[in-house]
C-alpha cells in the first residue's frame, strides 16, 4: 500500500502542475530542501531557484528549508550576495563593473554577511513574501502574504507585515514545546497516514493521542 504521494515526484498531484516538490527540481548544492516541501506557482513552480537571488558560491551561504513546507507564488529569498560594503565612504560596487575597477574588490570580511537562511519544518509562507539574508524561521510558523522578513521568527508563531512582525503564537507554550519534541515531520509515511486525523484536526487534544 502506498501511504501518500511519492516524495521523489516533481508533481505530487499530476492534475496540479502549478505545484512541485522543490527538492526534486533544485540543482544548486547550496540549496537544501526536505521532502514534501512544495512551491506553488502557475508561472512555473519548477523554476524555484530563480526566486533565490544573489546566491553566489564564494559567499558560502546556504538556503536550508525543512520538510512539509508550503511556499506560495512570488517568494524571494535574497541571499548574502545582495549585501554591499558598508564600512567605506561609498556602498557602490565598483568592482563588478570591470574596466579596471576590479581593484576595489572588497574582502569577504568587509561585507555584512549574515550566514545561512533557514526555514524550519511545516512552515507556511504566503504569496509575494521576501526573506532577507540570514533569517531563521522556526518550525510550524505562518508568514502572511506580502511580508518582508528581516528578523528571525520563532517556532509556531504567526507573523506578517513590512517589516514582518509577530502577530501571535499559534498555540500555548506547553503545546508548542510538545510539538517541537514530537517532530511529526520526521515520522515515516505510514505513521503520518495513520495519524492524519490528529494532524489535521482543530481539536488539539487529538495530537496527544497518536498511535
Amino acid at each position: 500500500m502506498q501511504y501518500g504521494p511519492d516524495p521523489n515526484a516533481i508533481h505530487p498531484n499530476e492534475n496540479i502542475k502549478s505545484l512541485c516538490y522543490i527538492k526534486n527540481v533544485i540543482t544548486r548544492p547550496t540549496i537544501i530542501v526536505g521532502e514534501y516541501t512544495y512551491y506553488d506557482d502557475p508561472n512555473g513552480a519548477e523554476r524555484f531557484e530563480e526566486h533565490v537571488t544573489h546566491h553566489y558560491e564564494f559567499n558560502g551561504d546556504r538556503l536550508i528549508i525543512g520538510k512539509f513546507c508550503a511556499i506560495a507564488a512570488g517568494i524571494e529569498f535574497i541571499m548574502n550576495g545582495a549585501n554591499h560594503r558598508m564600512n567605506s565612504v561609498t556602498t557602490y560596487p565598483f568592482n563588478i563593473m570591470g574596466h579596471g575597477w576590479e581593484c576595489s574588490t572588497p574582502a569577504l570580511s568587509d561585507l555584512p554577511l549574515k550566514g545561512d537562511t533557514v526555514v524550519g519544518n511545516d512552515v507556511w509562507i504566503g504569496q509575494n513574501v521576501t526573506v532577507l539574508p540570514g533569517v531563521h524561521i522556526g518550525d510550524g510558523t505562518i508568514i502572511g502574504a506580502n511580508s518582508v522578513v528581516a528578523k528571525d521568527i520563532p517556532a509556531y508563531h504567526i507573523a506578517a507585515g513590512n517589516p514582518c512582525k509577530i502577530i501571535r503564537k499559534r498555540f500555548d507554550d506547553e503545546l508548542i514545546d510538545y510539538l517541537l519534541e514530537l517532530k511529526w515531520w520526521d515520522w515515516d509515511a505510514e505513521k503520518i497516514f495513520r495519524n492524519l486525523e490528529a494532524l489535521c484536526s482543530g481539536d488539539m487534544s487529538k495530537i496527544k493521542n497518536i498511535k
